[in-house]
């Protein structure tokens, strides 16, 4: 991988340089196997889909040298199978322990962060660049559907498909000129949302918004006919609703990382998976600053959810019965339901919540780790009868968690349909 191609046009005398949206060069094996070739990839899907491997253990050795500077490390990375050498400092090291392929780029940022305490962004576009020119790395796609496609792509079909994805991942909007934007907001009142008396505000919310859903909760059957009476438009109304709240989720994780003096590097749309239209604002400058501005960050996201619950709750609760009723309270029990996805943090998802959790625990990819644990090594750990590790604890204990959790969700979401429907 190249480092990131210049995004500035210059104009003339007096004019403001215009910066286009981030993107990486990458340099991926070509269909014969024997050269290269650059692909240019836009950063949030790269960061989204890409994940580098290196090559299998038995074809690669790793040997520190010795230091005439106390307190370094180098070390000699060395491929069997092309007898080629590249020397590593000890934070380059690191990284390469960290591309087994189940860890996407950001993955290892944030596994970077944790180990050194700050954030160096040239470090692994130029790490990775080195290894792939020694082969000693492939940068996987991240979805299975991808994985196939690259390992049949002398099939016609494989590869018009494969063109058929990147012209999806083209439609990605992005804009790295809202820094100053959001500067403004912020100065303008935006960071009221971060005193003291926000959260003193967002309890007495909670309070009456807590009181309505209880009178709501009695009328459950009259809001679900009346639903299922005009299903068609209900949706439509829900998914429209929750669509904007998804842009001002993200407003708020840009005012909180400005509010702790970093910059938004970039904001914009894109489909995530290829498929879920969704909203994006690239905070990772927060990566250099304190776990405090980390953790402030996750929260003010979802606390976005839920306010609009509490207030669609409470505005609900003074209408009278029919569609607009239920469509707003249905609304509102969706931003209530998306706050405690968002800030739960054992449900397998890496939302906001489980990255509190993540940094707190100081264990970066803790979801993969965890399930390669107890799919790979968890049997052959009970049948040794050794004691478990802190390490191997942390990893069950958050599997069985989590899977209690799905577990639990879906059967609340199967109880609350079959009371609507006999309420």
């Amino acid at each position: 991988m190249s480092e990131p191609v210049p995004n500035t046009q210059a104009g003339g005398p007096g004019t403001q340089q215009r910066r286009a949206p981030a993107m990486l060069n990458l340099l991926v094996r070509s269909e014969d196997g024997e050269s290269f070739e650059t692909r240019q990839v836009s950063s949030p899907a790269a960061y989204l889909q890409l994940r580098p491997q290196r090559l299998p253990d038995e074809q690669w050795e790793l040997a520190q040298l010795p230091s005439g500077v106390p307190g370094t490390k180098k070390y000699v990375l060395k491929s069997r199978r092309t007898e080629d050498y590249l020397a590593l400092d000890e934070e380059e090291s690191f990284l390469w322990g960290q591309m087994d392929g189940r860890a996407s780029m950001q993955d290892i940022a944030v596994a970077y962060v944790m180990r050194y305490g700050s954030f160096d962004f040239e470090k692994i576009p130029q790490l990775i660049g080195k290894l792939l020119h020694a082969d000693l790395l492939t940068l996987r796609p991240m979805s299975t559907l991808r994985d196939i496609l690259e390992r049949n792509k002398r099939n016609p079909a494989a590869r018009a498909m494969v063109a058929t994805l990147h012209a999806i991942e083209r439609l990605n909007v992005s804009s790295r000129r809202w820094n100053d934007l959001f500067e403004r907001i912020h100065r303008w009142g935006g960071w009221l949302i971060f005193t003291p008396a926000a959260v003193i505000g967002l309890a007495v919310l909670s309070a009456f918004g807590i009181r309505s859903l209880v009178h709501l909760w009695a009328d459950l059957g009259a809001i679900s006919s009346a639903l299922g009476h005009h299903a068609i438009v209900a949706i439509i109304a829900l998914k429209l609703a929750f669509f904007l709240t998804v842009a001002l989720h993200q407003l708020v994780h840009a005012l909180a990382c400005v509010n702790y003096g970093r910059r938004v590097k970039e904001v914009g749309f894109i489909l995530h998976h290829m498929v879920v239209p969704t909203f994006y604002a690239d905070v990772t400058d927060l990566f250099m600053g304190s776990r405090r501005a980390r953790v402030v960050n996750a929260l003010a996201g979802p606390t976005v959810h839920l306010v609009l619950g509490m207030l669609g709750v409470i505005w609900a609760d003074m209408l009278s019965p029919g569609l607009l009723q239920a469509c707003v309270a249905a609304s509102a029990v969706l931003q209530l339901q998306s706050f405690l996805i968002c800030l739960y943090p054992f449900s397998f998802l890496e939302m906001d919540g489980y990255h509190v959790l993540e940094d707190s625990v100081s264990m970066p990819r803790l979801a993969q780790e965890s399930s390669q644990f107890v799919r790979v090594s968890l049997l052959k750990r009970l049948a040794t009868g050794r004691r478990f590790s802190r390490q191997e604890v942390v990893y069950l204990s958050y599997f069985l968690l989590s899977l209690l959790s799905v577990v639990g969700f879906v059967g609340l979401n199967i109880w609350l349909i079959f009371s609507a429907r006999h309420a």
